[in-house]
């Protein structure tokens, strides 16, 4: 007999989040051309705030990373399913307040006694931007798609790995048959990008091309893509079948969504005070105050889930084939004076490979997590078989001690010149590499590095998984070549273990020995900041996805 789920009572497979992947973009600096029907110029007083949310106009968005393509089973950028969630919509959802989940495109679902089998029974009345009607046949194929190794789906197949077989007995029925219980299920199937359902005849018809045309079921359609400027949506006017946690369940009020693209900090905060955006994403921290400070703007920050930035070394290169290398270089860098001098301090040091924000943060990871202590680092260095020649450079068989590190330009690449001197300073040469973020993940995936920065955003610890497996060595994101039988042992049984006290102890030992076995140098998590123009209204921030569109509106 199952157990079926309503809005009340959900099977507590997890107790946090949504899903999202590693890593940030780079683009190029967009136009600062004032979209009509946007908010009013910086050098006008915002109106009173009226009591009644108002149709029309629209609501353009800074984004400083680009994506790659829409086709959401075929990227694997944050940036992506950050804009594809707005053409979909998740089987479930998740309560913003409660962190319970809730039946969305599925109106309820039940599972079997060994947590093996999942029936979910599709929302009627639902359909595709093209027309089409979602059914369960829908998910079946858009799940088996993921699947499908031609697709090459790095987020969106390695979220559905568990699962076994996907049919769709009827248009109302969807079943999933797992390898083995699956305790992150229904954190992956609550997020509105990476997992929505998928037009099968929009894709056919599309071709290659369907990652610059794609379709969904959402509140937004896909208007136009501007190469390297932006990306507009406008409205559903179809769209009667909003996500349960928002207040307005029809069509959004704006007319249109736009997501420009302007990599520099600068040029945003600029567009933002002329008028040409309304909403400046991801914003530095050095340059917050002035609006928090200011009435015309609303500052909404919360703590990234996931890591913001880490170093991850190539188990494939010899020299980081020795633990005592790996340790020292945890051991010589100063990862407080870089969260200080990169970020002014705006988040939390890293000790280990979860954040706080995440479910199975192991609190005690302060105390055995490495501390910045150079003569420790430099005594692990000569037990490796290192000793200075007479240029103050470690060196092994008349080899110097001289690494390479991958970054992106802005923050990442100012971290890596602090982390340069870091290490030059006990005696290791490190050459930065800067790359568009593209080139660096492509890099990272051929495994042409050293090491290379990194960070990631996730709701749900089995990100560790996705990073650390041996399964995800060629085609996914272990970018170390981290092949460890015990850690893979402990990676499937977290993500296996349905109890959550059980659970969050696995967690606990993987992240004791990630950090003994110092694959990763962890730097920091940071404080995310979205500025918001007064004149837009109703803004809601998801303290997992993000910022909210559905209830916002332009009070012209």
């Amino acid at each position: 007999m199952g157990t079926t789920v309503s809005i009340k009572k959900v099977v507590a497979l997890v107790s946090l989040a949504a899903t999202l992947v590693a890593g940030c973009g780079n683009t190029t600096t967009t136009s600062t051309t004032a979209p009509g029907g946007s908010a009013a110029p910086s050098g006008e007083q915002p109106a009173a705030s009226s009591t009644q949310p108002k149709k029309g106009g629209t609501i353009t968005i800074g984004l400083k990373d680009e994506p790659d393509q829409l086709d959401i089973q075929k990227t694997g950028m944050a940036v992506a399913n950050q804009i594809a969630g707005n053409l979909g919509g998740g089987l479930v959802t998740q309560d913003p307040e409660t962190l319970e989940f809730k039946p969305y495109l599925a109106e309820s679902w039940t599972v079997s006694e060994d947590g093996k089998t999942w029936s979910f029974v599709i929302r009627s009345g639902v359909k595709f931007q093209d027309g089409s009607p979602l059914t369960a046949k829908s998910f079946a194929d858009t799940y088996q798609r993921a699947l499908n190794p031609e697709t090459a789906a790095k987020v969106a197949g390695s979220n559905l790995s568990e699962v076994a077989s996907v049919e769709a007995p009827d248009d109302k029925t969807l079943v999933l048959k797992l390898k083995q219980p699956f305790a992150p299920l229904l954190q992956y199937l609550s997020d509105p990008g990476w997992l929505q359902p998928l037009s099968m005849e929009a894709i056919k018809k599309a071709g290659d091309k369907y990652g610059r045309q794609p379709v969904g079921v959402g509140p937004w359609k896909f208007e136009s893509w501007e190469n390297g400027q932006s990306i507009t949506f406008v409205r559903n006017e179809d769209f009667t079948w909003a996500d349960p946690i928002a207040k307005n369940q029809g069509p959004v009020y704006p007319d249109k969504l736009i997501y420009k693209f302007i990599n520099e900090n600068q040029t945003m905060l600029a567009a933002l005070e002329s008028g040409s955006i309304d909403i400046a994403s991801k914003i530095d921290a050095k340059d917050v105050k002035k609006y928090k400070d200011n009435p015309k703007y609303e500052v909404k920050e919360m703590l990234r889930n996931g890591l913001g930035l880490f170093i991850m070394m190539n188990t494939r290169k010899p020299v980081f084939q020795q633990l005592e290398v790996r340790q020292a270089l945890n051991k010589a860098i100063n990862k407080e004076a870089i969260m200080k001098a990169v970020i002014q301090g705006e988040g939390v040091v890293a000790y280990g490979p979860l954040p706080p924000s995440l479910f199975g943060y192991d609190e005690a990871v302060k105390d055995y997590g490495y501390a910045y202590k150079v003569d420790e680092a430099k005594a692990l260095l000569e037990k490796a078989g290192y000793q200075k020649n007479g240029q103050g450079i470690y060196e092994k068989d008349g080899k110097p001690l001289t690494l390479e590190i991958l970054a992106q330009t802005g923050t990442w690449a100012q971290a890596a010149q602090l982390i340069q001197a870091m290490l030059k300073d006990i005696g290791v040469e490190v050459k930065i590499v800067t790359l568009e973020w593209g080139a660096l993940v492509d890099t990272a995936t051929k495994g042409n590095f050293d090491m290379t920065l990194m960070g990631y955003t996730l709701n749900d610890p089995d990100v560790l998984y996705l990073f650390l497996h041996s399964s995800q060595i060629a085609n996914g994101l272990n970018f170390s070549a981290v092949h460890d039988d015990k850690l893979d042992g402990l990676l499937v049984k977290g993500r296996t273990t349905v109890d959550s006290a059980a659970r969050k102890e696995v967690y606990k030992e993987i992240q004791k020995y990630v950090v003994e076995q110092a694959w990763w140098v962890p730097l920091y998590t940071e404080k995310q900041f979205n500025i918001v123009r007064k004149p837009v209204e109703g803004v809601r921030m998801h303290p997992l996805r993000g910022l909210m569109y559905q209830d916002s509106w332009v009070n012209q």
